[in-house]
């Protein structure tokens, strides 16, 4: 809210300019019209003044107030805007009441936009105190770091809110309701997309959780998220324009880079070892041939993750399994929520001939190659590092 906009937009229905540009009158008039004003006063005496301050002065509470009342402060909210919500949940008297305690008070300026819990009836000066304390946000945070699985995030969600996950699950499966774009719902290569798989689209942040919000609401939130995301980045545009394939695809590439590097200068290189896996034709299988795949269904399907050299090759290729260890291209869903940096990636991956990549140091540094050959160096690298893969 603007230092412009807090008290100087109360409408009082009375236009000053029109007083100060009046014509002006008959010296007769005028002098009849004081007189009037003399007999009043001396009529009416404190009386007639009572009355004018009544009808001009702006009518408060007196005491703190009791009970509890929830107001909403909206982006670009003025000082009136903020009085007539406030009146509305009747925690103010008048919404002029609140102006002039606005106009008063220099941080005024400072209300956040958001949900707060007042109380009804309260003077003016007080309400306004409680909106400008953080306390009185009628809100639960909850932070969503990257890459955590729909599964995960549901968990989060659910402790943070005290709604059930099964309330979460039942949203989640109308991602389209929810607000994700229809355009995110195709590919290039011919695999079709799940339409109730909400993977993907619960964008990694710190949120606040209003009270009394339902699952729905809550997931409408991250997926909101993910579209202005998106838009700033320009995802869909770039990904269509510069590497031929559907936003959908990047976005299923961003996810696996976001499990697969453990930092971030190798988000990148490690999204365009995908691509070039999936889609150039010059690796074998045509596939991924990754255990980040696999253990990701292992998890949704209520099972444990289980590091490379315990993962058994029945569970590699299980023909049930639609992210197996050799399913040829891409993925056919997300395995992760992505963060800006894994999207970014995914985005703009650097150009390169390489298929295979290895972590080979305590760092979490990554090292790649064109060939097989190259691979394995890497590995005895990576082992020399005390990386147990070997």
């Amino acid at each position: 809210m603007s230092d412009e906009e807090v008290g100087f937009a109360f409408d009082t229905g009375v236009d000053p300019a029109r007083w100060r540009h009046r014509k002006p009158e008959g010296k007769g008039r005028a002098v009849l019209a004081f007189a009037v004003v003399l007999l009043l006063f001396g009529v009416l005496g404190g009386g007639a003044w009572y009355g004018y301050q009544r009808f001009f002065s702006a009518e408060d509470y007196a005491g703190p107030g009791t009970g509890e009342a929830i107001v909403e402060v909206g982006e670009g909210d003025s000082a009136t805007d903020i009085a007539n919500s406030l009146v509305k949940a009747g925690v103010v008297k008048s919404a002029a009441a609140f102006v002039d305690a606005a106009k008063d008070n220099t941080d005024s300026k400072n209300i956040q936009v958001g949900s707060y819990i007042l109380r009804k009836e309260m003077k003016a000066d007080d309400a306004l105190i409680m909106l400008l304390d953080l306390k009185n946000k009628n809100i639960n945070k909850v932070t969503l770091p990257e890459g955590l699985t729909y599964q995960q995030v549901y968990d989060r969600l659910s402790k943070a809110s005290g709604i059930p996950v099964a309330e979460f699950e039942a949203a989640g499966k109308a991602p389209q309701k929810l607000g994700v774009p229809a355009l995110w719902f195709k590919r290039t290569d011919g695999k079709k997309v799940d339409k109730t798989n909400i993977e993907g689209f619960l964008y990694p942040a710190t949120y606040e959780l209003p009270k009394g919000a339902t699952a729905t609401d809550i997931l409408k939130l991250l997926v909101g998220n993910f579209n202005a995301e998106m838009a700033e980045l320009k995802f869909a545009e770039t990904v269509t324009a510069k590497l031929k394939i559907s936003p959908y695809e990047a976005l299923v590439a961003a996810s696996i880079a976001q499990v697969e590097a453990l930092l971030d200068e190798d988000m990148a290189p490690v999204a365009r070892v995908l691509y070039n896996r999936a889609y150039t034709g010059n690796f074998p299988c045509e596939c991924l041939q990754l255990d980040s795949t696999v253990n990701y269904w292992l998890r949704i399907t209520g099972k444990e993750a289980k590091s490379s050299d315990q993962l058994l090759e029945s569970e590699l290729h299980d023909p049930d399994n639609p992210y197996r260890y050799n399913a040829k291209g891409m993925t056919i869903g997300p395995i992760s929520n992505p963060g800006d940096v894994a999207l970014k990636g995914a985005m703009n991956p650097p150009k390169s001939k390489n298929y295979f990549f290895v972590t080979v140091n305590e760092k979490g540094a990554m090292a790649y190659g064109e060939t097989y050959d190259d691979h394995k160096k890497n590995i005895q690298e990576a082992c020399k590092n005390g990386i147990p893969i070997c």
